[in-house]
């Protein structure tokens, strides 16, 4: 780890001597990335300077104990090196978990997909809760959400959904909703009072930036049409609605809840170059998810996650085994408790992983 750690420290001078760099403050670009490539590794480096300070301290101390008869000098030397020893625990945990791989997508902006599956109406119902759960806790976060595309359903709620949410460290902490959502209650159309068990599938992708995905002209188609709100009523009467396909992929997108047609066509790309991104993604971790899943799941969109069970007012997540007895909170967007503990059980098995190679 110490070796891992003076590399990354050289690494931390080698770019402050670069960002002083007439040709790269000229440059845009390399000035932005290593601006950032700093900024990322600056904690890390932080602490283990404190590290190493507190061992200088030590061996001085020691040094200096070898060479004093003075019993004042020697009671405060001793004192000295019983306090940096102490620090060194926690200082080393620190750098532990400073130097887990982060996710490179963790400070981008989320596209979130919400979708009705098994239930009928009751499961687009939940869609809609849903949706309102994470608007609220955008809000909360002090993020943006906009809705790129939505098809509402008769009894209220969304068959599905796609929106937008911008916010720093947004993928970070909205990643961990990835997955199949199921409700149980008593739906307001049931007239026997009977508990139904309906089900939302959550998709959640990063929104990329064009160097890290390739959609080329010829390979997309882009139709457009009049939007239409519920019962086929057109709210507009031009062709502001976009649909771009992306023939390698057959991936479909819409985007319709602008009057401009040039904003809806931003947000398509968005929705398409996020979804692309996802199937690399997917394909290139095949393997590794095959051999080694994380504490948290697959993020696989088949795999039930949660269940929120409205009559004991609990919510519990499947692949940390949490039970809250908060359901009323969490689904009015009070996500932070469930948040944080999927957080700290990734941060845990990541850690785990970390030692495992070490040994």
């Amino acid at each position: 780890m110490f070796d891992q750690l003076e590399i990354i420290e050289n690494r931390y001078e080698q770019l402050t001597e670069l960002l002083s760099d007439p040709d790269v403050v000229s440059d845009p670009e390399k000035l932005r990335t290593y601006s950032k490539e700093q900024s990322d590794i600056h904690d890390t480096v932080e602490v283990f300077r404190v590290y190493k300070e507190h061992l200088e301290t030590i061996e001085e101390s020691k040094e200096m104990l070898k060479e004093t008869d003075d019993q004042e000098m020697i009671d405060m030397l001793k004192e000295e090196i019983a306090e940096a020893e102490s620090m060194l625990p926690k200082l080393e945990d620190d750098l532990k978990i400073l130097i887990i791989p982060k996710d490179p997508n963790d400070e981008k902006n989320v596209i979130m997909e919400i979708r009705g599956a098994a239930g009928g109406d009751e499961a687009q119902i939940f869609a809609g809760d849903l949706f309102r759960m994470y608007s609220r806790y955008a809000e909360d976060q002090g993020w943006r959400t906009e809705i790129v595309e939505s098809q509402s359903s008769d009894q209220g709620g969304f068959k599905e959904i796609s929106f937008l949410i911008q916010g720093k460290g947004a993928f970070s902490k909205l990643k961990f909703e990835n997955g199949a959502h199921r409700v149980q209650r008593v739906p307001e159309t049931e007239s026997g009072g009977r508990i139904h068990t309906s089900t939302a599938t959550v998709a959640v992708l990063p929104e990329v930036e064009d160097v890290e995905v390739n959609i080329r002209n010829e390979d997309i188609k882009i139709d457009t049409y009049r939007s239409s709100g519920a019962g086929g009523q057109h709210v507009n009467t031009t062709d502001s609605a976009v649909r771009i396909t992306h023939l390698p992929s057959g991936t479909v997108v819409t985007s319709q809840d602008e009057k401009s047609q040039i904003k809806n066509r931003e947000r398509a790309m968005k929705v398409l170059k996020a979804r692309v991104y996802d199937m690399m993604q997917q394909e290139a971790h095949a393997e590794y998810a095959e051999k080694r899943k994380s504490a948290v799941g697959t993020g696989d969109r088949s795999e039930r996650i949660r269940t929120y069970n409205y009559p004991q007012n609990r919510v519990t997540d499947h692949r940390i085994g949490l039970t809250i007895q908060k359901l009323d909170q969490i689904i009015d967007g009070s996500l932070d408790e469930l948040i944080e503990a999927l957080a700290i059980e990734e941060q845990t098995s990541k850690l785990e992983e970390l030692n495992n190679e070490t040994i």
